[in-house]
């Protein structure tokens, strides 16, 4: 057998041996108590009396120092001495109370049992061994001096066997609950590293997910839910305050459950969310569990397929397009020559020629977005990169087009493809200056270059004074096709996202303070990905 112990610090071992401690103190408070009164003198009829009570003081005083110098043994050799010693000094009191009458041979297999249950192996069974002898040869002993005791052999025969009973029972048990006890632990373990995957994907999902009780009140909230419906903290509060229009839905579900919700928007700017319901029903409690979907992503997958399909239409028929529109726009222009065309048939021609370009352009647009060439990232700093463009604007720009620069301080750098970002800011630009002249003399829009101080991202804003955005319009100014002017195409902000997107980059809009538009490109990390 194997020595096999708890290990000392384990508050199992620590347990037991504070109940060890405890035993041998209230055995020697006992048997001091019993030599203190008038029962020893009836009850040690064969015994060494005055032996006897040196040695129940000796037990007492040795256990109480024991406790006092060596409550919590780091070693398993001061664990096994201590058993050794209190085993000998039991046997002493066994042979001094007169041998098995005594009724202490019963005392040394309680302490074997308990020794027996820290020491497991060849160090248990070391001390039933020492218990066993000590027992026996006591017995004999004694009965040279008083011949009364001889009649006592089996039953001291009996004790030593009980001992050895009692070691391998106690080891037999323990070993038993020990592989149970580390059972558990594994499975307590599996449990919590489960529960911790468990959590930690339900912060990871895009999908949020947030549980209420029957007062709405918010049990459970993950980081999509809370990204979602814009707050930072939802958890205890109640749901009312923070989404009327979820509550809407979920009044209703609860009405009709065959219903589907309709979606709903927690601001202008914020995302179309697609809530869903569920009931949980736990004992008395009522508790509703939603899942909240954004649609905006699907809406966008679809929009990308469509617009794949589109310009590959458009690709096919596009020089079949093209032919007639050049003969038309070539017929509009000749007739506009004509000298006998009058006035009000040169304003109709000029319509022909211009509705030609737009035709002209929307297609463009489109062949671009069906033929854009994969991204090609690069350490670009962006401080240089942003010099050189607006140099190169300055040069070409009018003098009613003005382009401010602020750029911030530090390393601001960024993997991106070049040619693709020279693409989107000039957009940007351009629709910030024909924005911003539309109601000055003088257009302007200023270039922000800085660090994002929540994320510490390299950030880039376009900031115009112009008349900014409707509140109607800021849900779909990303949409391919939307425009509010005669002749946009409506694809210049989507590409610019797109492009964004394909480098890890983002692109929203935010109004501008004292009027104007805010047009923000958030870059990545400029570390190159593994």
């Amino acid at each position: 057998m194997t020595a096999e112990t708890l290990s000392l610090d384990s508050p199992q071992a620590q347990r037991i041996l504070r109940l060890y401690h405890l035993y041998r103190l209230t055995i020697g408070v006992l048997l001091v108590l019993l030599i203190s009164s008038s029962l020893d003198t009836e009850l040690l009829q064969m015994a060494d009396t005055n032996l006897f009570r040196a040695g129940c003081w000796l037990y007492l005083v040795f256990n109480i120092l024991v406790v006092v110098l060596l409550e919590r043994p780091r070693r398993k050799a001061q664990l096994f001495s201590l058993a050794m010693i209190d085993a000998i000094l039991l046997s002493g009191l066994f042979y001094a109370a007169g041998g098995p009458s005594s009724g202490i041979g019963n005392l040394l297999i309680a302490s074997v049992a308990i020794s027996n249950v820290l020491l497991r192996g060849r160090f248990g069974l070391v001390i039933a061994a020492t218990s066993a002898i000590g027992i026996i040869y006591l017995t004999f002993y004694i009965s040279f001096s008083t011949p009364a005791v001889s009649n006592d052999y089996v039953q001291a025969g009996s004790l030593g066997t009980l001992c050895f009973a009692a070691a391998l029972l106690v080891q037999a048990l323990t070993s038993r609950m020990h592989v149970s006890e580390v059972l558990a632990e594994q499975r307590a373990a599996d449990v919590d590293n489960l529960e911790e995957l468990n959590a930690l994907i339900l912060q990871r999902m895009r999908t949020g997910i947030v549980v209420l009780d029957a007062r709405r009140q918010v049990l459970l909230a993950n980081q999509g839910a809370l990204t979602l419906l814009g707050h930072e903290q939802l958890v205890g509060e109640v749901i009312d305050d923070y989404s009327p229009q979820l509550v809407d839905r979920l009044r209703q579900w609860m009405i009709n459950p065959i219903m589907v919700p309709r979606s709903i928007t927690t601001s202008a700017l914020g995302p179309i969310l697609q809530p869903s319901f569920a009931a949980l029903n736990r004992g008395d409690q009522r508790q509703t569990l939603i899942f909240l979907e954004d649609l905006s992503q699907i809406t966008q997958q679809a929009q990308q397929l469509k617009l794949a399909a589109l310009g590959r239409l458009t690709a096919s028929i596009a020089h079949e397009i093209r032919n007639p529109l050049g003969a038309v726009s070539h017929a509009a222009q000749l007739l506009n020559e004509s000298e006998e065309l009058e006035a009000p048939d040169r304003r109709l021609g000029q319509i022909i020629l211009d509705q030609s370009r737009r035709i002209n352009l929307v297609i463009e647009n489109v062949l671009q977005l069906s033929r854009r060439r994969e991204s090609q990232p690069e350490l670009l700093d962006l401080k240089l990169w942003l010099e050189n463009f607006v140099a190169d604007i300055r040069r070409s720009a009018p003098p009613h087009q003005l382009t401010h620069t602020e750029i911030g301080q530090g390393t601001l750098t960024t993997r991106m493809d070049p040619e693709q970002l020279t693409q989107v800011v000039t957009n940007l630009l351009q629709n910030g200056l024909r924005h911003s002249g539309k109601i000055h003399d003088v257009a302007q829009v200023w270039l922000k270059l800085f660090h994002d101080p929540k994320s510490d991202l390299p950030t880039l804003e376009v900031v115009d004074d112009g008349q900014g955005v409707a509140q109607q319009h800021l849900s779909k100014i990303f949409e391919p096709f939307f425009t509010t002017e005669s002749k946009g195409t409506g694809l210049g902000l989507y590409l610019s996202r797109e492009l964004c997107e394909s480098n890890q980059a983002y692109l929203n809009y935010s109004p501008r303070q004292g009027g104007g538009s805010c047009l923000r490109i958030t870059f990545a990390h400029p570390f190159k990905p593994s």
